[in-house]
């Protein structure tokens, strides 16, 4: 009972991993996979980021939870603040568009988001414990 346990648990986490991940390349005017395969280092340092800040939010959500549906509750609730702080930190920053700097190759402004992403991950993280 324990192996299927395991083996449904595992299924869950890896589907709402990419469920998180698909959702996140629905915010982006581009296509997140398009602009990786053409070499944009921005976009994918972006998306490495996100890929990370979501498995924070999901790991720690999956550990402190003994029932799939409180962790993915739990991971819901942190994937939408993880979410807002896209929007949050686009709208703090009037001078410049993410997804435009993204898209035109700006490795700094990815760098930077990939680390908002996982701080707000690591920050949220925190509240779900």
């Amino acid at each position: 009972m324990i192996v299927v346990d395991l083996i449904i648990s595992l299924f869950v986490i890896v589907l709402l991993q990419f469920a998180g991940m698909y959702i996140f390349s629905l915010m982006t005017p581009y296509r997140d996979m398009e602009e990786i395969n053409n070499g944009n280092v921005a976009v994918g340092i972006t998306m490495g980021g996100k890929f990370v800040a979501t498995a924070i939010i999901l790991g720690i959500a999956a550990y402190t939870n003994s029932s799939i549906w409180h962790m993915s509750l739990w991971f819901a609730v942190g994937y939408a603040c993880l979410i807002a702080s896209y929007w949050v930190f686009d709208w703090l920053t009037p001078g410049m568009k993410l997804s435009d700097q993204l898209k035109g190759g700006n490795v700094a402004v990815g760098t930077l988001l990939a680390a908002v992403y996982i701080g707000i991950a690591i920050s949220v993280s925190s509240l779900i414990i």
